[in-house]
Formats: C-alpha cells, sequence, structure tokens
C-alpha cells in the first residue's frame, strides 16, 4: 500500500499540496484506496494503475447516480491518464464493520438499501452501457469449471455445464433485452456506507456496472459472501423489494432472483478460487462455505433443476464448502 510515484505531484495540481497520504483499502482488483488528509480535511485517493483499469467507467457512473439523486461520492478531480481519483470520503461506517458493532441497526439499514434499488429500477439503465446479458453471464459461469473444479479434483463436461445454463436462463434475457435496469454488480454490505441521513447510502464498487436484470443486485445484497444474511431478513427484504417496486409477477421474479443467485454465486466460488490460486490471497477461501449455503439454497428452486442435476452429477457433497480449505490455509 505504497501510493503511486505520480499521486503528491497530482494532489499538489488541485489544492492538496503536503497532504498525508494514508492506506485505506484495497481490493480484488488492482485498484488501491488511499486516505488523504490536510488541515482538517480528508479525501480518498483512488489508484487504478492504467495497464490494468479504466477509470471512465466508474466517472461515468457517478455521474449518472448524482443526477438522479443517489449518493456516490463526488469526484474532486482526476488524471484519467494516470488512473487517479479524488474522491469525497464518506468516513469509515461502512455498513459490513458496522453492523459487527451495531448488530441491532440491521433490518433499518438493508430496508434504505432495498428502496435505494427500488428507486434505482424506475427507469431504464443508460443506453451506453453494454448488456449483462448471455455473453458475460456464459463467461461468468465459466469461472467455476475453470478454477473451483480442478481445484477440488474434478475434470467436469463443460458442455453439459452450459447446456444447463442454458436451458434456465431464457426469462432472465429476456428481461435483459425488454427492459434493463442498471445493475452496479457488487451492491453488498461493504460497497455501501452509513451517512448522516439514516436513509441515505453512500455507494462505492460501481464502475463494472452493466445493463441487466434488477434482481441481480438484490441478490449481491441479500447472499453475500462476506457476511451472513439469514433467510428471514431475506424474505422480508424480497417482500418489500416487490411491494417498492410493484413487480407484478412476484413468482417469475423469485425465480429470475434464484437463477441469477446460483449464476453470481457459481461465479464467485470460481473467482475466490482464482484468488487463492494465482494471485496468493488465499483468505478468500474462508468465505466458501457461505457461498455455498447460498448456492444450495437456490439449488432448490424448480427453475435451476438442470442446474442442480448438473452439481449432482459433478461436484457432490464431499466437494463442496470445501475440504480443500486447510490446504489454503497451509
Amino acid at each position: 500500500m505504497i501510493p503511486p510515484s505520480h499521486a503528491p505531484r497530482f494532489l499538489a495540481l488541485n489544492g492538496w499540496e503536503g497532504a498525508r497520504i494514508l492506506p485505506l483499502a484495497g481490493d480484488a482488483s488492482f485498484r488501491r484506496y488511499f486516505r488523504v488528509v490536510k488541515d482538517g480535511a480528508r479525501a480518498v485517493l483512488m489508484d487504478a494503475p492504467p495497464e490494468h483499469e479504466d477509470v471512465g467507467p466508474f466517472m461515468r457512473i457517478a455521474g449518472h447516480l448524482i443526477e438522479r439523486g443517489f449518493a456516490p461520492p463526488c469526484i474532486l478531480a482526476a488524471d484519467v491518464a494516470g488512473g487517479l481519483l479524488l474522491l469525497e470520503d464518506f468516513g469509515d461506517d461502512r455498513v459490513g464493520p458496522l453492523l459487527q458493532r451495531e448488530p441491532g441497526r440491521e433490518r433499518d439499514i438493508y430496508e434504505a438499501a432495498i428502496d435505494i434499488l427500488a428507486d434505482l429500477h424506475r427507469e431504464p439503465a443508460p443506453r451506453d452501457l453494454d448488456p449483462y446479458g448471455e455473453e458475460a453471464m456464459t463467461r461468468e459461469v465459466g469461472l467455476l469449471t475453470e478454477w473451483y473444479a480442478p481445484a477440488v479434483g474434478v475434470a467436469p463436461d463443460e458442455g453439459a455445464w452450459l447446456e444447463a445454463w442454458r436451458s434456465v436462463w431464457g426469462g432472465i434475457l429476456e428481461t435483459v433485452n425488454r427492459r434493463p435496469v442498471l445493475v452496479l454488480r457488487d451492491y453488498h454490505a461493504d460497497n455501501l456506507m452509513v451517512l448522516d441521513d439514516p436513509r441515505r447510502l453512500g455507494l462505492l464498487d460501481f464502475q463494472d456496472a452493466l445493463a441487466g436484470h434488477p434482481a441481480y443486485d438484490l441478490v449481491s445484497l441479500l447472499q453475500d459472501a462476506r457476511r451472513d444474511v439469514s433467510e428471514e431478513l431475506e424474505e422480508a427484504m424480497i417482500a418489500r423489494y416487490l411491494d417498492k417496486a410493484k413487480v407484478e409477477d412476484a413468482a417469475r421474479f423469485r425465480a429470475d432472483y434464484e437463477i441469477l443467485g446460483a449464476q453470481r454465486n457459481s461465479k464467485i466460488l470460481g473467482i475466490f478460487t482464482r484468488l487463492w490460486r494465482r494471485d496468493g490471497k488465499a483468505h478468500y477461501t474462508a468465505f466458501q462455505p457461505r457461498v455455498w449455503s447460498y448456492l444450495e439454497r437456490n439449488l432448490a428452486h424448480p427453475a435451476l433443476a438442470p442446474v442442480r442435476g448438473w452439481f449432482d452429477a459433478h461436484i457432490g457433497p464431499d466437494k463442496r464448502a470445501a475440504a480443500w480449505q486447510t490446504d489454503a490455509a497451509a
């Protein structure tokens, strides 16, 4: 967490000469974040190395959200070529850590997060966004067979895997083609900030947004890989969303929710295994049992029978939630 060499000059050009640059966070990508402090003022420096990242999408989505009354961090300064953004500092109250300290606030915060999604989905996605359709979803579920399966000693039938998915997501693709919404894609507790207004949450990590199905971010929030979300809370928040968003066909929406949950959780199993095997970040394997618990909940829905059949044939109970974690931790 050493700031890039061009950061002090960038800060000096934008009124922050001599500011302290303190490590704040890194994530599963190449992006890193630093807190900038000068004379009692604070901001956040995003370092997105341009050889790996592009700050343009973050800037475009932030502008779209601000125009519609949501709360991403304001962009105070930008060096697009150098991969630096100076952002509004929302403080330290990320929802995940805050709820560890104050669990009694869970329901109120989740209700606020649900209401944000319902409001966000009242209008179609921006026209210039790529679709979160069959190509993207196929690529993502492929992460499970590419990374997770070999890690547990399975050589899967990839053709049958993809065919199982194609047989279940037709209704989702119809929604994406007909009226997509803005899907932030990592809408969960660690990317939400509690602000002064308890009904208003700060939004982070939305640069990979696509035009997709409204159930996706709902799944991301309620089947959170990094924290336990009880089935009771999940059901209550799904019901709240259905009411607030005025969903007409609740049964179809619920089927789509479970399909997208299985798709997302399969992807996450692959990504976390890749972070361990390729990038040496073994701590991500600690989340796998929780992700499996969500995935098995998804697979119980009748709409996922073909995908459940594939799992039963290829990745049995002894290959789930992972005996191989002990190897990862070693």
